[in-house]
C-alpha cells in the first residue's frame, strides 16, 4: 500500500501542479524554464564554495587529521557516555552529508544496522543537519555578513541531536 502511494506521489504532484496552472491560465513550461535558468546562475555562484568544502573534507579524511581530532576528543566523549565509534561521523556531520553517509555505511557494515552503534548512527542522521554546508550554500549568493549566531545555534542543535541520540538509545537498550 505505502509503496503504491509512494510510486504515485510524483506523477500526482506533477498532475496537480499542471492542473492548477491550466486553471489559473499560467504558462507552466515557460515558468519552469525561467526557474531552471535562475537555478543555473545560483549554481554558478555557490559552485566554488561546494568545491572548497569537498576538497577540505577529503583532505581531513585522507591526511589523518580526522583521526587525530577523534583521538583528542575520545576521552571527553567516553566520559559522557558517547561511543568512540561514532565520533568520526559526529565530527563530519555538520560539514558534509556525503562524507557522513560514507562513514555511517562503513560503521553499519562493521557493526550491523540493528546494532547499538547502527541505531545511534541512524538516529543521528535523522536528527542532525549538515550545518556548515547548508549555511554556506544558502548564504553564499546572498552576501549575508552576520551568520555567526546562526551557525552557533545550528551547531548547538547538532550537538544536542548527537547527545540525545546516544542518551535515548542508552535508555531504550
Amino acid at each position: 500500500m505505502i509503496s503504491t502511494v509512494m510510486s504515485a506521489s510524483v506523477p500526482l504532484m506533477i498532475f496537480f501542479i499542471v492542473s492548477i496552472s491550466f486553471k489559473e491560465k499560467k504558462k507552466t513550461f515557460e515558468n519552469f524554464l525561467e526557474g531552471a535558468k535562475s537555478s543555473i546562475s545560483i549554481l554558478l555562484e555557490i559552485f566554488p564554495t561546494l568545491i572548497g568544502l569537498f576538497v577540505a573534507i577529503n583532505m581531513l579524511r585522507v591526511s589523518g587529521v580526522l583521526n587525530f581530532i577523534v583521538n583528542i576528543f575520545m576521552p571527553v566523549f567516553a566520559f559522557i557516555g558517547v561511543p568512540g565509534e561514532i565520533l568520526p561521523m559526529a565530527i563530519l556531520r555538520p560539514i558534509s552529508g556525503s562524507s557522513t553517509v560514507a562513514v555511517a555505511t562503513e560503521l553499519m557494515k562493521q557493526y550491523g544496522v540493528d546494532s547499538y552503534i547502527g541505531l545511534i548512527i541512524s538516529t543521528i542522521m535523522g536528527s542532525t543537519e549538515t550545518t556548515l554546508y547548508t549555511v554556506s550554500v544558502y548564504t553564499r549568493g546572498k552576501n549575508y555578513k552576520n551568520i555567526g549566531r546562526v551557525i552557533t545555534v545550528a551547531l548547538i542543535g547538532d550537538i544536542l541531536g548527537i547527545l540525545l541520540s546516544v542518551k535515548l538509545w542508552n535508555i531504550m537498550s
